[in-house]
């Protein structure tokens, strides 16, 4: 049997340090939307379409009054001129200036898009959050009857709505959000029921943790990142809604102006030689899908509790 050792205070040396300082958390705390904010900006290809997405808007807000000329004045005299100092995006067949139409262009289609995806985020989510908590029956008839809204013909809702108000912005965004709303509203539901069903959320129940609080700290979190990518996603998807209905003569009426109307009025320009009066609605609108989509990528990516560190 091994020999019993003896301990002296000899053999121990006390431990140096002050305790408060031992205790002191070293790195600040960082709340979930800082962190979120910071992994977005890690992400350059992110930050490139926030930047593109911020440029276009100021530009929309801005650019119809740089060069002096307004979105509907005519002079045939300079008709179709191609891009030169005086007209940065040349003319069009009415001798209007082109850059300023583009611009006055882009007030309406951000407008459309960014307020259709509005309203399909506020109803989607409402609704669909709504149907996932309640379940049962309640959930089986909500769902139902987006089904049956879902059903009806998109370019049968627009005519519709055409027919019983005036053409114009208010019309179009009216006809998007009738039936926009409902992917949104699935993804919404989706999300809650399988979140319902997690064990951390379940064990946060049990600890006496109330709805509000596991909404807050975990479902919304959890959720947020797949609901702000269908987000981004929407604005371009109006945005080309709204083009396919100036081209069918379903969108703004003229004099106004937005990509979809350039678009259109350019198409009789092409037979002549002038590419550059469908070139330029047609990079705008490129630049914009680009910008919300690697900005939506990058969203998701920032909003991902997993690959919080």
């Amino acid at each position: 049997m091994a020999d019993k050792v003896h301990f002296t205070e000899d053999m121990f040396q006390p431990a140096e340090g002050n305790f408060k300082e031992a205790e002191k958390i070293a790195r600040p705390t960082v709340s979930y939307w800082s962190d979120v904010w910071r992994r977005f900006k890690e992400n350059k290809l992110a930050m490139t379409g926030f930047v593109l997405i911020i440029l276009l808007v100021l530009l929309a807000i801005f650019g119809p009054y740089i060069n002096g000329y307004t979105y509907y004045g005519q002079d045939f005299e300079k008709k179709n001129l191609s891009p030169n100092s005086e007209h940065w995006f040349g003319t069009d067949s009415s001798g209007r200036d082109l850059f300023t139409r583009a611009w006055y262009g882009a007030r309406i289609s951000l407008f459309i898009g960014l307020m259709a995806a509005l309203i399909d985020f506020l109803i989607g989510v409402l609704y669909g959050g709504i149907s996932a908590i309640r379940g049962g029956r309640t959930d089986n008839m909500m769902m139902r009857f987006a089904e049956v809204i879902y059903a009806i013909p998109y370019l049968l809702m627009v005519i519709l709505m055409m027919v019983v108000l005036k053409p114009g912005i208010l019309p179009i965004i009216i006809a998007m959000s009738i039936t926009g709303w409902i992917p949104m509203a699935r993804l919404v539901r989706g999300q809650v029921l399988q979140l319902k069903e997690n064990e951390y959320i379940h064990a946060a129940t049990i600890s006496g943790a109330n709805t509000s609080w596991t909404l807050r700290k975990h479902m919304i979190p959890n959720t947020m990142g797949p609901i702000l990518v269908n987000l981004t996603l929407t604005v371009p998807t109006a945005i080309f809604a709204e083009a396919t209905l100036s081209f069918l003569g379903l969108g703004v009426p003229a004099p106004q102006a937005s990509w979809g109307t350039l678009t259109s009025d350019a198409l009789g320009s092409i037979l002549v030689g002038n590419f550059y009066q469908l070139l330029i609605p047609a990079i705008l609108i490129s630049l914009t899908m680009f910008a919300f989509n690697v900005a939506g990528d990058g969203l998701q990516d920032a909003l991902d509790p997993k690959l919080r560190k």
